[in-house]
This record gives structure tokens, C-alpha cells and sequence, in this order.
């Protein structure tokens, strides 16, 4: 009876998060050198690890998003469209799985202007809902570390938004 169960079947594979991102990426820029289109994929990546560190990924988080990856040269509208759509798709797997391999990619390929800078876009998105987690703060310190930037250098970075970071503010709520 079970063994009848576990036989495979025919699978159907459906596109992983980071491999669908990467295709759509690739699809998006056009005729790019790999490095641009890795550093562009890694950030998409930590957009939604960021996004979605406190297992919330609100419409103003969505928006933050959208309005950072328009930044990107030669990103059209449309282009922005698709790769948000996978994100929300793949946040789970994006979050989790595949921040440390986006970390990588951007301190391998990115100077250490590029990473301050990637650094300094999280913070903000992680601060667009009004309050910084706990669990935001934690993983930004990791991104932080992970981009090979210092302690330093994530102090710069949230500095603007201190007053939304929750670990800061008493048991009450209001600081």
C-alpha cells in the first residue's frame, strides 16, 4: 500500500524562487553582463527577506519595493510588475533560503559603496510600516554582517528611523 505511494510519478517542476526570479530578471534587462543581472536578483532577494521578516508583507512594504527595483536601469514598469509578482509568489523561499546565497552575490560583486547603499534601502523598507521589528533589526544585523559592512555601518544606516525600532520603545508600546 505504500510503497505504491511513494513511486514518483511523472513530476511537473515548477520554477524555483531564486531560478524563476533569476529568468525573469534576465528577461527583464535584456542583454546585461551576468554580474548586473546576479547584483539585481540579489537585491530583488533581500528586498523580500526584508519585506517579509516579521511574516507580514504589507501593501506599503509592496510599494517600497516596487519604488526600489524602478531604480534599477533599464527596469520597465512592466518588468517591476512580474518581479514583484514572484516575490509575493516566493517570499518564503526568498526570506529564508536564499538571503545568505543574495548576501553572498553582493559581496562578491558589489563594491563597498553598492553594499552600503543595499544596506541603507533595506533599512528603509524594513522602517515603511512605521516600526522596525525586532525580528526586522535581527536580520538586518545579519545582512549587515553577511555583506562583510560593520556594526558602524548599520548604526548609519538606521539612525534616521530610531525612533521606529520597537526593540528600543518599553514594554507599553509607546516610547
Amino acid at each position: 500500500m505504500f510503497g505504491r505511494w511513494l513511486k514518483p510519478s511523472t513530476p511537473v517542476p515548477a520554477p524555483g524562487g531564486a531560478e524563476e526570479l533569476e529568468r525573469l530578471v534576465r528577461e527583464a534587462l535584456g542583454p546585461r553582463d551576468d554580474e548586473s543581472i546576479l547584483v539585481v536578483v540579489a537585491l530583488a532577494g533581500l528586498l523580500a527577506a526584508v519585506a517579509y521578516a516579521d511574516r507580514s508583507y504589507s501593501d506599503a512594504e509592496e510599494a517600497q519595493v516596487r519604488s526600489e527595483l524602478a531604480r534599477v536601469h533599464g527596469m520597465p514598469k512592466e518588468a517591476v510588475d512580474v518581479v514583484c509578482a514572484a516575490l509575493r509568489r516566493h517570499i518564503v523561499h526568498l526570506s529564508t533560503v536564499e538571503a545568505p546565497r543574495h548576501c553572498r552575490v553582493l559581496r562578491e560583486l558589489g563594491d563597498r559603496e553598492l553594499r552600503v547603499e543595499v544596506l541603507e534601502v533595506l533599512v528603509d523598507l524594513a522602517a515603511v510600516d512605521g516600526v522596525i521589528t525586532t525580528a526586522e533589526t535581527n536580520l538586518l544585523r545579519q545582512v549587515t554582517t553577511a555583506l562583510g559592512l560593520s556594526q558602524h555601518d548599520y548604526n548609519d544606516a538606521q539612525a534616521k528611523h530610531r525612533a521606529r525600532l520597537t526593540a528600543l520603545k518599553p514594554e507599553g508600546g509607546a516610547a
